[in-house]
């Protein structure tokens, strides 16, 4: 049998917030694998790069979401596996999420299924190009992050 020692794993912190794994009980998700991700990501930035890849034309004193924040959040729920934006209605009040996502107040809301979805379709349609997609920026992305994985 098994016999564990470590009862917290600590992740960087969030803002003052301290961030650990454990088995003591207190605010519980099933997500905590995504922590990981995060460490990995900020290894990386890569959500920074990816940001960089958009061009942003909302009026910035009415932005709720940064971009960076509604990358994070979308991408973070791929990865761990909730694919409908529908998902985002719950996820959106998950103190977890706002913590992947780059959120100071861990009580307010992301971005909802609505928000992510105009994100989405940015490209798509001249309704919602507030925000603009480059995917030449992307193949510099993807190369920087090649060579740099190659290092």
């Amino acid at each position: 049998m098994t016999e564990c020692i470590q009862e917290t794993f600590t992740f960087e912190a969030h803002f003052s917030r301290r961030v650990e794994a454990g088995s003591t009980g207190g605010q519980i998700t099933s997500d905590g694998g995504a922590l990981l991700l995060r460490a990995a990501e900020r290894t990386i930035n890569l959500f920074a790069r990816l940001a960089s890849c958009f061009t942003d034309k909302r009026a910035a004193d009415r932005v709720e979401h940064p971009l960076q924040s509604m990358l994070a959040q979308r991408i973070f729920a791929l990865a761990m596996g909730y694919e409908d934006l529908n998902d985002h209605e719950q996820l959106r009040v998950d103190p977890l999420f706002a913590l992947l996502s780059g959120k100071r107040d861990l009580a307010a809301p992301l971005a909802g299924k609505s928000t992510l979805n105009r994100l989405e379709l940015s490209a798509q349609t001249a309704r919602y190009h507030k925000i603009g997609y480059s995917p030449e920026a992307s193949e510099l992305v993807q190369a920087s992050l090649a060579w740099q994985s190659a290092e």
